[in-house]
């Protein structure tokens, strides 16, 4: 974790975000959110105790903040801690169920493992509700749209890179991170570190392997960076740099206005392969999710379009006559 973040914290932070990181091996970004979920928490607790103002948020220091403030802290006061983040942070309801679920582990590690306090008042804190919604995707007959128009300076770079994202639903922090030694050949795989590192292994389609082979032996720059993807000036290209790109070949293509981002390439791939047939399970392992429930939002993608393809029947609009047959008769 980067240092600056620990000079912030209080100690018992400090062990928190240590502990989340080493024990529950999650990802810098999670301890980063986690960070950040928790320090918005220990502001609010300073603005409780009236020792700063609301309009001198962001320049509060948490450093000081009292472990006693967080002991004392109630059940009821969570949920005063959420009507404020509602009403004076403007927090979506997403916002919140994170913040939310950031002070539950927070608390359980200060009560259940490091023995700091008492007892945990959040065991029964309740999350925010959120409708889930499907996430955006591009159709079979678009992805081949988008793969088709590929125009740049680096069009096989960039072909390639659609080409993983539509075919295996990887991560954008997946894709970048790939070395050469991840890529097999002659076994038709690609080794991926997702959340929390975890190592998973991808079989490649013949257009894979085809588009990593065009690009590796032809057009990759031949130099000592071990990354798979390489940036203009030759050195392992960013995230934000594909997000250009994705960005920049969906106009190309004419598919700009729809809302696709490379998290949204990822739901494409997953969908495709839903309707392609692809087992639930299956599709679990490929996406490296950790829960079936998080998979399972592409049958309700699927369910979805079935109803709607049932409302779009000409029988759907048919209205039975409701005379009788004796009446229809007379």
């Amino acid at each position: 974790m980067k240092e600056e973040y620990l000079d912030d914290c209080p100690y018992y932070l400090s062990d928190f975000l240590t502990y989340m990181k080493v024990v529950k091996d999650r990802g810098e970004r999670t301890v980063e959110a986690y960070y950040i979920d928790i320090r918005t928490f220990l502001r609010y607790l300073h603005i409780k105790h009236k020792k700063a103002k609301n309009e001198d948020f962001h320049s509060i220091e948490i450093a000081d903040t009292p472990l006693e403030w967080v002991e004392n802290f109630s059940l009821n006061d969570a949920y005063v801690y959420l009507g404020y983040l509602s009403q004076q942070r403007k927090n979506s309801v997403n916002t919140r169920a994170r913040k939310c679920s950031a002070l539950k582990q927070f608390y359980s590690y200060l009560h259940k493992k490091a023995a700091l306090i008492k007892t945990d008042p959040m065991t029964d804190l309740e999350l925010p509700r959120i409708k889930q919604a499907l996430p955006k995707y591009l159709t079979a007959e678009q992805s081949i749209q988008l793969l088709q128009n590929i125009d740049s300076n680096h069009k096989e770079r960039d072909y390639c890179m659609l080409v993983l994202f539509l075919s295996c639903g990887m991560r954008l922090s997946e894709l970048v991170g790939l070395d050469l030694k991840d890529y097999s050949k002659e076994n038709r795989t690609l080794r991926l570190f997702g959340k929390g590192r975890k190592e998973r292994i991808v079989y490649l389609n013949d257009v894979c392997i085809d588009a990593l082979d065009d690009y590796i032996n032809n057009h990759r720059p031949h130099v000592e960076e071990k990354a798979i993807f390489l940036s203009a000036n030759k050195t392992r290209i960013n995230k934000r740099r594909v997000q250009q790109v994705v960005e920049e070949q969906l106009k190309t293509a004419g598919l700009s206005n729809l809302g696709i981002t490379t998290h949204k390439l990822r739901h494409s791939a997953a969908t495709m392969m839903y309707k392609s047939g692809v087992d639930t399970l299956v599709l679990k392992e490929v996406l490296g999710h950790k829960s079936i429930s998080t998979t399972e939002i592409y049958t309700h993608i699927s369910n979805n379009e079935l109803q709607n393809a049932a409302e779009s029947s000409p029988i759907a609009k048919f209205k039975k006559d409701k005379k009788s047959k004796k009446e229809n008769e007379e």
